[in-house]
């Protein structure tokens, strides 16, 4: 990932390719989450990473903010 002053390069935008299962093992480590969890983020959001990140953290404030039984 190219990164100038905290910011990411237009032109390199880090993608998630769900076809590589390395390649989504290694996301799911990087994301802190399950294969299964990027690969239906990757489904609703598309393959940018940046987009399946801010996906995934939304899906765990959403799961920590139901009231429990």
């Amino acid at each position: 990932m190219a990164v100038t002053n905290g910011t990411q390069s237009p032109d390199k935008v880090d993608r998630i390719d769900v076809s590589w299962d390395y390649a989504v093992c290694a996301w799911a480590r990087h994301f802190n989450t399950s294969e299964q969890q990027v690969k239906e983020a990757v489904a609703a959001v598309g393959d940018r990473a940046d987009h399946v990140r801010e996906h995934l953290q939304a899906r765990s404030q959403q799961r920590s903010e139901r009231p429990s039984a």
